[in-house]
């Protein structure tokens, strides 16, 4: 194995960061390591379920001052985050790069992901949140306002693959609505959380408003969704029923992104280098650990040639290394566990007559959990694959004779999550887009036209999730809608005498109402 780049962060760095775990103390530590040459880099406390509740207990009690604040003040601080992330830009991507191996081009998109959330919503809140008029039962007789309280706190369970979008970036709506959050990151990721959480008490978020647990999921998590009002998690969907069976026992909400196998359509007249290009980019940004990354390739018989030339060309373009430069293009697995899942995903391919077109090995020399870009071809049903999420570097292409097979193909799954299209005729791939499975479809790119679509929801259909995240959704998700209805005069229920005429007389006044709201404004 060649030497492993040098972490610009070091170990002392980023333990400096453990003191913000809460509740912090003398115990067992949790180790923590990078990926590029399996190396420990600083270790956090390993959080009991204990201090799981206190920590909740804490963050409930911060709450009743932090929701009294007004929207705007709130905004404030994000506002002065979005600054600051942009700001501090290299450090932060250094440090998301030692924990998951990942290229910085793909880091990147974290940082600029959670700087326009945060913009976003500072911008959003005040609008979003301020008691509505909405039509009343009887028109100037009934006053109907819609109010948007905060739940209380919030419980976040997010990923290592994408350690401050999937935390960070779905906390500040959280925030934004009034509640308190307790953040528990994946036990291999936790300095990106913690990095950020000092970056944000900077920027004037009171210290307990906002807080971290680490530790390990199977421990902390029942405590964690047993003791907050509101739950988001990211995560496979093994893990997201186990997940939405906990809150249901306790009525709990809850919000689910899970797992995905998404399809990439080739439509016969689409621009087959554009879609390539924008193909090797879906299927291999992260090295393809990235829930909305395609792993299936349908490609119309007309044009199937011309793109499997391109498409091989533009993978092995791609540079594979370990590097804290933007100089590579894909970088590490998380581990040596998803290195041997994605192995026996290829392995059992081609064992069952799968071809190898491009890649299909472990590149060691490189750096322990490192694989090559793979495209095969010739797949069938009954390999693993086929069906099941792989979450790594590794995707199918399928030649179809018709758009109706490619969309059928595609549907034929148990998830739902995103899709791609890709044609010279974009009202013609809109079309397409509409019938298909996926709660985010983009047309002429892979995954980040939809994602970065902050104004507009976000998640899952089937088994890759419940509810949404972005948009004016993404915030009063994390709120209880309150109706409250003022009877200015008179009374709605019949009298105690006359009601027959009371009944004739409601009978009219909706027929003429109808007819007055048929003409229209």
């Amino acid at each position: 194995m060649t030497d492993s780049p040098v972490p610009p962060v070091t170990s002392a760095q980023l333990e400096s960061l453990a003191h913000l775990v809460s509740p912090d103390g003398s115990r067992e530590q949790l180790l923590v390591r990078a990926p590029y040459d399996d190396s420990v880099v600083g270790e956090v406390p390993l959080c009991t379920p204990e201090d799981v509740q206190s920590t909740v207990d804490e963050a409930r009690t911060a709450r009743s001052e932090w929701s009294t604040w007004p929207v705007e003040d709130r905004a404030a601080v994000f506002r002065r985050f979005h600054d600051a992330l942009l700001d501090r830009r290299e450090s932060l991507l250094d440090v998301i790069q030692t924990e998951t191996g990942k290229a910085r081009p793909d880091a990147l998109e974290e940082v600029l992901d959670a700087a326009t959330t945060a913009r976003y919503y500072a911008n959003l809140a005040e609008r979003a949140l301020t008691p509505t008029r909405r039509s009343g039962a009887v028109p100037f007789v009934t006053k109907t306002v819609e109010h948007h309280h905060p739940v209380g706190v919030v419980g976040v369970i997010s990923p290592w693959n994408y350690p401050l979008s999937l935390s960070v970036s779905e906390s500040i709506p959280a925030l934004l609505a009034g509640n308190a959050v307790v953040l528990k990151p994946d036990e291999g990721t936790p300095f990106t959380a913690l990095w950020a959480l000092d970056l944000l008490r900077e920027c004037g978020l009171p210290d307990t408003v906002l807080q971290v647990v680490t530790g390990e999921g199977p421990t902390l998590g029942d405590s964690l969704i047993e003791g907050v009002d509101y739950v988001s998690f990211t995560g496979s969907t093994e893990v997201g029923r186990i997940v939405a069976e906990t809150a249901g026992r306790h009525l709990t909400d809850c919000s689910l992104e899970l797992g995905g196998k998404n399809p990439l359509l080739v439509l016969d007249d689409a621009d087959v280098d554009a879609a390539a290009r924008g193909a090797a980019r879906g299927c291999f940004a992260n090295a393809g650990q990235l829930c909305i990354s395609i792993e299936r390739i349908y490609v119309h018989e007309s044009v199937a040639d011309d793109f499997r030339d391109a498409f091989i060309r533009e993978t092995q373009a791609l540079t594979l290394d370990a590097g804290y430069d933007y100089d590579h293009d894909v970088g590490s697995l998380l581990d040596q566990e998803l290195l041997e899942k994605v192995e026996a995903h290829v392995s059992d391919a081609v064992e069952k007559g799968a071809t190898v077109l491009t890649g299909g090995r472990a590149r060691p020399e490189l750096g322990p959990y490192f694989y090559e870009p793979t495209v095969l071809t010739d797949v069938t049903p009954e390999m693993t694959l086929a069906d099941e999420e792989t979450f790594g570097p590794v995707v199918s292409l399928y030649e179809v004779e018709s758009v109706s097979e490619a969309i059928e193909r595609a549907n034929d799954s148990a998830y739902g999550l995103n899709a791609s299209v890709w044609t010279q005729n974009t009202e013609r791939g809109e079309q397409v887009a509409t019938r298909l499975d996926a709660g985010t479809v983009n047309v002429n790119e892979a995954y980040v036209a939809a994602w970065a679509s902050i104004d507009a929801p976000m998640g899952g259909m089937k088994d890759s999730g419940l509810g949404r995240r972005h948009g004016r959704h993404g915030l009063v998700k994390y709120t209880e809608p309150q109706t409250v209805a003022t009877q200015r005069f008179g009374l709605l229920s019949p009298p105690k005498r006359g009601k027959r005429l009371w009944a004739d007389g409601a009978t009219l006044g909706l027929r003429l109402w109808k007819r007055l709201t048929e003409l229209g404004p």
